[in-house]
């Protein structure tokens, strides 16, 4: 897939596509303007749900995401894509980044719309910028499905053949959305977990740990001793996802 492009256009209406605002514009020249994708280390996507109530939990994720970067630390570099969708079939991509200062400008210039999800395309794209070169994870926030489970479910169970584990982050408690990432979650060999926006910092861990394990594997999440990487290794190695 090339850079910056709209993932798997569905053909909104003219009236959808005015509606996208300015934001998409600056969306994709700042996305541009940030120079050549990093080419060694980890890579990881970040995908958020951009709908319309998600925009508090965007802003959160914004202002934790620099932990990532630094949790790499002496390990290696990291590389983040930012996916996400919103609206009425609008799916984007950013290039792959390798510093906080990028992610964040390419996050801040983002207003969620309303709209139904989108995770299928989100781990479409997600399996094909693995087949293209190496990601070694998938992280999703969301609070919702309302696509068909069983879809989501055998682009799960690629995943997990192909060694691309979906790292998941829910908030609220919506049973449905619950029963089905879990399932991508366990069939991906990666790990689900609920947050709420009152717990910052456990996300912000969480990701920290995502992301050293994008870089180095199980093995240097180990390796680091971190206290707050106890919940992921769990998962990891029981292969549970719960």
């Amino acid at each position: 897939m090339t850079d910056d492009k709209r993932i798997a256009p569905s053909g909104p209406s003219r009236v959808a596509r005015r509606s996208e605002g300015t934001d998409i514009q600056a969306f994709l020249r700042q996305a541009r303007a940030l120079g050549p994708r990093a080419e060694n280390g980890g890579r990881l996507i970040l995908a958020l749900d951009a709908t319309m109530s998600r925009q508090p939990t965007w802003d959160l994720a914004c202002a934790i995401q620099g932990e990532m970067f630094d949790a790499v630390g002496k390990i290696g570099a990291l590389s983040v894509q930012l996916v996400y969708f919103r609206g009425l079939g609008e799916c984007r991509a950013s290039r792959f980044v390798g510093d906080t200062a990028s992610l964040k400008k390419l996050m801040s210039g983002i207003r969620c719309q309303g709209g139904t999800t989108q995770i299928g395309k989100v781990m479409a794209h997600a399996l094909k910028e693995h087949a293209a070169r190496k990601v070694g994870a998938l992280v999703y926030i969301g609070d919702a499905m309302e696509e068909q489970a069983d879809a989501l479910l055998r682009q799960a169970g690629e995943f997990g053949l192909r060694g691309l584990p979906v790292f998941v982050f829910q908030e609220g408690d919506d049973a449905r959305a619950e029963r089905t990432l879990r399932e991508v979650a366990r069939l991906s060999k990666g790990a689900w977990f609920r947050f709420d926006r009152n717990s910052a910092a456990t996300l912000a861990k969480l990701l920290s740990a995502a992301a050293v394990f994008a870089t180095g594997g199980l093995a240097a999440l180990e390796a680091r001793g971190h206290p707050g990487d106890r919940m992921l290794i769990e998962h990891l190695r029981g292969g549970s996802g719960r």
